[in-house]
């Protein structure tokens, strides 16, 4: 049975470069490719009604941007790779909704990008490779 891969993909040149080299991989396993991408969402509590429907609409707006705007073109670009590949669109914590899409397929290896910026919340806190790192069900490659 061949592996499954996931790769992060949010629209930046670090997204594309471990979406690049997962094609590459998976062409070499014969694995399907999912291109995962993450929205960030805070599941603040503290809303009201109108405020909490306002909210819903937005994020609706946003789930048709991320599908138009980031993934179709690059899952057009990716037709003839020779790869199957499918997107998944997830709202959450970007590393732990990560993490959730590869359980939930069975995936063997997950694929993000580096950016190569580092700020001192990064520092302090983490970035979203390095968490991923460190919480991954599977081999996490970070692609610089």
């Amino acid at each position: 049975m061949a592996n499954t891969f996931v790769a992060a993909y949010d629209g930046s040149p670090a997204g594309r470069r471990a979406v690049d080299f997962a094609l590459t991989q998976a062409r070499t396993a014969g694995a399907p490719l999912i291109v995962a991408h993450v929205l960030e969402w805070s599941p603040y509590s503290f809303l009201t009604t109108e405020e909490l429907a306002e909210r819903h609409k937005r994020r609706g707006e946003e789930l048709a941007r991320a599908e138009t705007a980031v993934l179709a073109p690059l899952l057009a670009e990716l037709e003839g790779s020779g790869v199957t590949v499918t997107r998944e669109i997830k709202y959450g914590h970007v590393a732990e909704t990560l993490c959730d899409i590869a359980k939930a397929h069975g995936a063997s290896q997950i694929f993000i990008g580096r950016t190569g910026q580092s700020t001192i919340v990064e520092r302090l806190f983490g970035s979203v490779a390095g968490t991923l790192a460190q919480i991954a069900p599977v081999p996490c490659t970070i692609v610089p």
